[in-house]
Protein backbone atom coordinates (compact mmCIF):
# COMPACT_ATOMS: atom_id res chain seq x y z
CA UNK A 1 0.00 0.00 0.00
CA UNK A 2 1.05 3.30 -0.94
CA UNK A 3 2.68 5.87 2.13
CA UNK A 4 0.87 8.53 0.02
CA UNK A 5 -0.87 10.91 2.97
CA UNK A 6 -4.56 12.05 2.89
CA UNK A 7 -5.27 14.70 -0.29
CA UNK A 8 -5.35 18.58 1.44
CA UNK A 9 -7.35 21.49 -0.46
CA UNK A 10 -6.64 25.06 -0.10
CA UNK A 11 -8.42 27.52 1.53
CA UNK A 12 -9.20 28.77 -2.03
CA UNK A 13 -9.00 27.54 -5.77
CA UNK A 14 -9.94 29.40 -8.89
CA UNK A 15 -8.69 27.62 -11.98
CA UNK A 16 -8.95 28.46 -15.29
CA UNK A 17 -8.60 26.95 -19.10
CA UNK A 18 -9.76 25.61 -22.34
CA UNK A 19 -12.18 28.29 -22.13
CA UNK A 20 -13.78 28.06 -18.52
CA UNK A 21 -13.39 29.52 -15.17
CA UNK A 22 -13.77 27.97 -11.90
CA UNK A 23 -14.01 30.17 -8.83
CA UNK A 24 -15.77 30.14 -5.36
CA UNK A 25 -19.36 31.02 -5.22
CA UNK A 26 -20.17 34.24 -4.11
CA UNK A 27 -23.26 35.76 -2.03
CA UNK A 28 -24.12 37.52 -5.29
CA UNK A 29 -24.70 34.70 -6.98
CA UNK A 30 -27.79 33.24 -5.01
CA UNK A 31 -30.37 34.05 -7.75
CA UNK A 32 -28.09 31.78 -10.67
CA UNK A 33 -27.32 29.64 -8.38
CA UNK A 34 -31.59 28.69 -7.83
CA UNK A 35 -31.57 28.79 -11.85
CA UNK A 36 -28.68 25.94 -11.98
CA UNK A 37 -30.34 23.21 -9.31
CA UNK A 38 -34.36 24.14 -9.21
CA UNK A 39 -34.34 21.79 -12.01
CA UNK A 40 -35.99 18.04 -12.24
CA UNK A 41 -32.61 16.78 -14.19
CA UNK A 42 -30.50 18.05 -11.13
CA UNK A 43 -33.05 16.69 -8.53
CA UNK A 44 -32.63 13.06 -10.18
CA UNK A 45 -29.24 12.98 -10.45
CA UNK A 46 -28.03 14.86 -7.01
CA UNK A 47 -28.72 15.10 -3.09
CA UNK A 48 -29.18 18.82 -3.20
CA UNK A 49 -33.08 19.43 -2.25
CA UNK A 50 -36.09 19.97 -4.85
CA UNK A 51 -37.32 22.42 -5.11
CA UNK A 52 -34.73 24.19 -4.88
CA UNK A 53 -35.70 27.67 -3.78
CA UNK A 54 -33.80 30.76 -2.39
CA UNK A 55 -33.90 29.45 1.04
CA UNK A 56 -32.41 26.26 0.04
CA UNK A 57 -29.50 28.24 -1.92
CA UNK A 58 -28.62 30.16 1.21
CA UNK A 59 -28.16 26.70 3.41
CA UNK A 60 -26.27 25.11 0.34
CA UNK A 61 -23.68 28.05 0.35
CA UNK A 62 -23.57 28.10 3.80
CA UNK A 63 -23.07 24.54 4.11
CA UNK A 64 -20.54 24.43 1.38
CA UNK A 65 -18.68 26.95 3.56
CA UNK A 66 -18.32 25.51 6.63
CA UNK A 67 -17.52 22.37 4.87
CA UNK A 68 -14.20 24.28 3.66
CA UNK A 69 -13.78 26.53 6.77
CA UNK A 70 -13.77 23.16 9.10
CA UNK A 71 -11.69 21.44 7.29
CA UNK A 72 -13.96 18.81 5.90
CA UNK A 73 -11.53 18.20 2.21
CA UNK A 74 -14.43 19.42 0.06
CA UNK A 75 -14.41 22.32 -2.38
CA UNK A 76 -17.61 23.39 -4.29
CA UNK A 77 -16.87 25.54 -7.51
CA UNK A 78 -18.74 28.13 -9.79
CA UNK A 79 -18.30 26.73 -13.47
CA UNK A 80 -18.11 30.20 -15.59
CA UNK A 81 -16.97 31.00 -19.21
CA UNK A 82 -16.13 34.80 -18.01
CA UNK A 83 -15.33 34.62 -14.25
CA UNK A 84 -18.92 36.31 -13.65
CA UNK A 85 -22.35 33.90 -14.36
CA UNK A 86 -22.43 30.72 -13.08
CA UNK A 87 -23.20 28.15 -15.72
CA UNK A 88 -22.71 24.82 -13.23
CA UNK A 89 -21.15 23.86 -10.18
CA UNK A 90 -18.40 21.35 -9.81
CA UNK A 91 -17.21 19.65 -6.59
CA UNK A 92 -13.69 17.90 -5.15
CA UNK A 93 -13.43 16.31 -1.99
CA UNK A 94 -11.59 13.66 -0.24
CA UNK A 95 -12.75 10.51 -0.75
CA UNK A 96 -14.68 9.01 2.58
CA UNK A 97 -13.03 5.22 1.33
CA UNK A 98 -9.60 6.40 0.67
CA UNK A 99 -8.64 9.68 2.21
CA UNK A 100 -5.44 9.70 -0.53
CA UNK A 101 -8.40 9.83 -3.67
CA UNK A 102 -10.10 12.58 -4.65
CA UNK A 103 -14.00 12.52 -5.82
CA UNK A 104 -15.21 14.75 -8.07
CA UNK A 105 -19.08 15.20 -9.14
CA UNK A 106 -20.96 18.94 -11.37
CA UNK A 107 -23.95 19.42 -12.26
CA UNK A 108 -24.48 21.94 -15.26
CA UNK A 109 -27.79 24.49 -15.29
CA UNK A 110 -30.52 23.08 -18.29
CA UNK A 111 -30.12 26.56 -20.26
CA UNK A 112 -26.37 25.47 -20.35
CA UNK A 113 -26.41 21.96 -21.38
CA UNK A 114 -24.60 20.54 -24.76
CA UNK A 115 -22.00 23.28 -24.70
CA UNK A 116 -19.29 20.96 -23.33
CA UNK A 117 -19.19 22.40 -20.32
CA UNK A 118 -19.25 19.57 -17.88
CA UNK A 119 -16.16 18.21 -19.79
CA UNK A 120 -14.61 20.93 -19.81
CA UNK A 121 -15.07 21.91 -16.24
CA UNK A 122 -14.31 17.75 -15.21
CA UNK A 123 -11.02 18.04 -17.12
CA UNK A 124 -9.56 20.95 -15.62
CA UNK A 125 -10.44 19.67 -12.02
CA UNK A 126 -9.29 16.38 -13.11
CA UNK A 127 -5.85 17.64 -14.02
CA UNK A 128 -5.74 19.96 -10.82
CA UNK A 129 -6.21 17.27 -8.20
CA UNK A 130 -3.49 15.22 -10.34
CA UNK A 131 -0.97 17.80 -10.74
CA UNK A 132 -1.84 20.42 -7.28
CA UNK A 133 -3.20 18.06 -4.91
CA UNK A 134 -0.95 14.87 -5.76
CA UNK A 135 -4.16 12.82 -5.42
CA UNK A 136 -3.44 9.01 -5.35
CA UNK A 137 -6.85 8.26 -7.51
CA UNK A 138 -9.46 10.87 -9.30
CA UNK A 139 -12.65 9.55 -9.50
CA UNK A 140 -16.21 10.10 -10.30
CA UNK A 141 -18.84 8.00 -9.24
CA UNK A 142 -22.08 7.18 -11.35
CA UNK A 143 -25.67 5.66 -11.41
CA UNK A 144 -25.22 2.95 -14.09
CA UNK A 145 -28.67 4.63 -15.46
CA UNK A 146 -27.02 8.01 -15.39
CA UNK A 147 -25.94 8.19 -19.03
CA UNK A 148 -25.19 11.99 -19.80
CA UNK A 149 -22.71 11.58 -16.77
CA UNK A 150 -21.24 8.02 -18.06
CA UNK A 151 -20.56 9.72 -21.63
CA UNK A 152 -18.59 12.74 -19.41
CA UNK A 153 -16.62 10.23 -18.17
CA UNK A 154 -15.84 8.62 -21.33
CA UNK A 155 -15.25 12.25 -23.11
CA UNK A 156 -12.57 13.33 -20.34
CA UNK A 157 -10.47 10.04 -20.63
CA UNK A 158 -12.20 8.11 -17.08
CA UNK A 159 -12.37 4.46 -17.28
CA UNK A 160 -14.71 2.03 -15.48
CA UNK A 161 -12.97 0.53 -12.64
CA UNK A 162 -13.25 -3.26 -11.09
CA UNK A 163 -14.09 -1.47 -7.82
CA UNK A 164 -16.92 -2.73 -5.63
CA UNK A 165 -19.92 -0.77 -6.79
CA UNK A 166 -20.81 2.09 -3.41
CA UNK A 167 -23.87 2.28 -2.31
CA UNK A 168 -25.08 5.84 -0.93
CA UNK A 169 -28.33 7.09 0.42
CA UNK A 170 -29.69 10.60 -1.58
CA UNK A 171 -33.75 11.63 -0.67
CA UNK A 172 -34.25 8.57 1.00
CA UNK A 173 -33.26 6.17 -1.63
CA UNK A 174 -30.62 3.79 -1.74
CA UNK A 175 -28.07 5.05 -4.74
CA UNK A 176 -25.84 2.69 -6.32
CA UNK A 177 -22.62 3.54 -7.90
CA UNK A 178 -19.83 2.55 -10.16
CA UNK A 179 -16.89 3.80 -10.36
CA UNK A 180 -14.88 6.14 -12.68
CA UNK A 181 -10.88 6.78 -12.57
CA UNK A 182 -9.25 9.54 -14.46
CA UNK A 183 -6.45 8.05 -17.08
CA UNK A 184 -3.41 10.54 -15.83
CA UNK A 185 -4.04 10.17 -12.25
CA UNK A 186 -1.15 8.83 -9.67
CA UNK A 187 -1.71 4.98 -10.07
CA UNK A 188 0.49 3.01 -11.86
CA UNK A 189 -2.44 1.16 -14.03
CA UNK A 190 -5.95 0.77 -14.82
CA UNK A 191 -6.70 -3.17 -14.23
CA UNK A 192 -6.40 -5.00 -17.12
CA UNK A 193 -10.11 -5.74 -17.40
CA UNK A 194 -11.23 -1.93 -17.46
CA UNK A 195 -13.21 -0.91 -21.23
CA UNK A 196 -10.94 1.53 -22.71
CA UNK A 197 -12.80 5.39 -22.79
CA UNK A 198 -14.79 5.65 -26.03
Amino acid sequence: MSSQREVVLPPSIRLSGDGILLREWADSDLSALVELYDDPEIARWTPVPSPFDSTAAREYLAKAREDRGEGRGKAQLAITTDGERPRGEVLLFRSELDARDIELAYGIGSRHRRQGLASRAVELAADYACRQLDARRVLLRIETENFPSVAVARATGFQLTDDEPVTRKAKGRQVTLRTWRYRNDGEDSLPASAPASA
